[in-house]
């Protein structure tokens, strides 16, 4: 049985197993953007009192801002203006995946499989920037929370928090803290 097959199926049964009203905006309020790392799948949530219809969830690729206007700020200002939130939660994790690519390996694993080194060479300003990658994930998420505080699209009054995950044990670290930056302001 092929993959798309075993999802389907498997599909049919938890729909008849789990159907729960939940509506589009969030029960708490807030917007996690996190990893999409598999270790925080079922994981992260939980360790963050967090269930279905509590939270709006942005998932990347690192947890990285590559574009100030880009994906992740559309996606945040839809949660903030059109959805109520009212906090933004910033959660990276230990031992991501983005702070070890080798963007050499990656090129090269990218032009094996038919990407032409024109569309690779037209990616701004390199691939590893485009991409996202890191060497400290702490300064990563610190970073990030600075491009969000700063954006003029993100109210000041949201209160925008940093964290980092250790995907073994569940346990969360402050980086950010997003009241004390509202202090600050006061």
């Amino acid at each position: 049985m092929a993959l798309l097959d075993e999802v389907l199926a498997h599909n049919d049964r938890f729909v008849s197993d789990h159907a729960r009203l939940v509506t589009k905006v969030p029960e708490k309020r807030i917007v996690l953007f996190t990893c999409m790392d598999t270790r925080l799948v079922e994981f992260l949530e939980p360790a963050m009192g967090l269930k279905r219809g509590d939270a709006k969830i942005i998932k990347n690729a690192g947890t990285t801002i590559i574009d100030p206007y880009g994906g992740v700020i559309r996606s945040l200002v839809v949660a903030i203006y059109a959805l109520g939130c009212e906090e933004i939660f910033i959660v990276g994790h230990q031992d991501c995946g983005m702070g070890q690519i080798d963007v050499a390996d990656l090129e090269q694993r990218m032009l094996l499989r038919g990407v032409a080194q024109a569309e690779i060479g037209e990616l701004h300003p390199g691939l590893g920037e485009w991409l996202g990658t890191f060497k400290d994930g702490y300064e990563n998420i610190r970073r990030v929370a600075r491009v969000i505080q700063g954006n003029p699209l993100i109210p000041r009054d949201v209160p925008v928090h940093g964290m980092m995950f250790d995907p073994v044990n569940g346990r969360l670290e402050m980086l950010v803290n997003g009241y004390e930056r509202q202090s600050a302001a006061l």
